[in-house]
């Protein structure tokens, strides 16, 4: 009776008795060609005079490509709430989508609007839901909200901002997110420290054009922050919250202040 040869116990030990060597691993060659994503920065928001000032360039960039210089990053959500975003886009949309669907939903349902500790919560949970695609380093949202708390008297906006992975911060004076957010956040530091008027004492023209003059700042030191530029006429963003609700600082209005 014949007896077989006994096989070796691993992987390496088969392919050396079969004379084969084991090839070192190819990287694909697809990866080089990956689309770069496009990403929005830079928002921020301060507390003013009456409220709350969410403010936000227009410039969308996918590495060093400028894609736009329209983007709308500060989002009317509710009557008493404002989502400003930074990071991916079309994730940013969406969720913005999807909360003022389901703020709507609540008011008709409910006949009352959503505390806003529970929308606050509803923007935290989207942000948890998009953990796979965080991780993976694709669509990535690093937004701020603000929203009127109905729960004091009298009632009072809020600002609150967040990590990718959902945890939220309420903040104090003022906060900042994008690519352009560590400038402008110094720059809010000084001047709640030491400038005359701190942001929390201006008025709207006052407000609107330190505004307005944070992104051109932020914009000389940051190619993805698209500043303003009266001559081409393109301006930033600017949204006001107060307790009675939501208001929008036109581009005629902030092209007036700058030249007040």
């Amino acid at each position: 009776m014949s007896h077989s040869k006994p096989i070796a116990g691993d992987f390496l030990s088969l392919l050396a008795e079969h004379r084969l060597e084991p090839t070192a691993p190819v990287a694909p060659a697809a990866s080089a060609g990956a689309p770069v994503q496009t990403q929005a920065t830079t928002v921020f928001g301060f507390h003013w005079a009456e409220g709350v000032l969410m403010a936000g360039d227009r410039r969308a960039t996918a590495g060093n490509v400028i894609v736009t210089d329209r983007v709308e990053k500060i989002i009317e959500i509710d009557p008493t709430s404002v989502l400003a975003i930074a990071g991916v886009p079309a994730t940013a949309f969406e969720m913005a989508r999807v909360l003022q669907t389901s703020f709507e939903y609540y008011r008709r349902s409910q006949l009352q609007p959503l505390s806003l500790p529970a929308r606050v919560r509803a923007l935290a949970r989207l942000l948890r839901e998009n953990l796979p695609m965080t991780m993976q380093g694709i669509g990535i949202v690093v937004p701020l909200f603000a929203g009127v708390d109905h729960a004091v008297t009298p009632a009072e906006p809020r600002i609150y901002f967040y990590d990718p992975l959902g945890a939220q911060f309420q903040a104090v004076g003022y906060a900042a997110s994008g690519s352009g957010s560590g400038t402008i956040r110094s720059v809010l530091s000084f001047q709640e420290r030491y400038g005359q008027p701190r942001p929390s004492q201006m008025g709207l023209r006052d407000a609107v054009r330190f505004a307005s003059r944070l992104l051109a700042t932020a914009s000389e030191f940051d190619s993805a922050t698209g500043g303003i530029n009266p001559a081409t006429e393109t301006y930033a963003t600017i949204k006001l919250l107060k307790a009675s609700g939501v208001e929008t600082i036109t581009d005629a209005q902030q092209k007036e202040f700058l030249h007040d």
